[in-house]
C-alpha cells in the first residue's frame, strides 16, 4: 500500500442533549461551533472536528479493559509541563471535573476530565514532535 493515513479528522462522541453539551464545549473547553442542528453539532477544536452526535442516555466514548478500569478514549496534547499545569487549573476553575495530575511511568505527566455527559479524556504534556515541528516552532 503505497498511501498512508495521515492523520485522524474527525473525533465522533456520543451526547445526550447536542444543545446543551455544545454549550459546554463552547464555553468550557474554547471550541468554534461550525455547524448545529437536532442530531449533530461539528465543533472545531485541538486541530481537527468533534461531531456530537445525539445519542441514548449512558452511552458515552469510555470503554474498561479487561482489568474493569475506565479507560478514556482520547488524549489531548498541550506544549509541556507548565502548560498541563495551567489547563488543569483554569478547568478546575471552570468547575470541569478533573483528575489529579499523574505521573504514569512514562515521559510527561496527564489528567484525566469528563465532560457533561460523563465522556473521559486525557491531557498530556508532551505534544508529538511532528505536530511541534510543523505547527508549534515553525511561526
Amino acid at each position: 500500500m503505497s498511501e498512508k493515513l495521515l492523520r485522524v479528522g474527525t473525533t465522533y462522541i456520543p451526547v445526550v442533549s447536542v444543545e446543551q453539551s455544545t454549550e459546554w464545549y463552547v464555553n468550557k473547553l474554547g471550541a468554534e461551533l461550525s455547524y448545529q442542528d437536532k442530531d449533530k453539532a461539528i465543533l472545531n477544536f485541538a486541530n481537527q472536528s468533534i461531531f456530537l452526535v445525539k445519542s441514548k442516555e449512558n452511552q458515552s466514548a469510555n470503554f474498561y479493559d479487561i482489568y474493569g478500569n475506565e479507560h478514556f478514549s482520547l488524549t489531548f496534547e498541550v506544549n509541556g509541563l507548565h502548560a498541563l499545569e495551567a489547563i488543569h487549573r483554569e478547568f478546575i476553575e471552570k468547575q470541569i471535573k478533573v483528575g489529579e495530575i499523574e505521573e504514569r511511568g512514562h515521559t510527561g505527566r496527564n489528567f484525566v476530565f469528563y465532560d457533561i455527559n460523563g465522556n473521559k479524556f486525557d491531557v498530556w504534556s508532551e505534544l508529538s514532535p511532528l505536530f511541534k515541528e510543523k505547527y508549534v516552532y515553525s511561526k
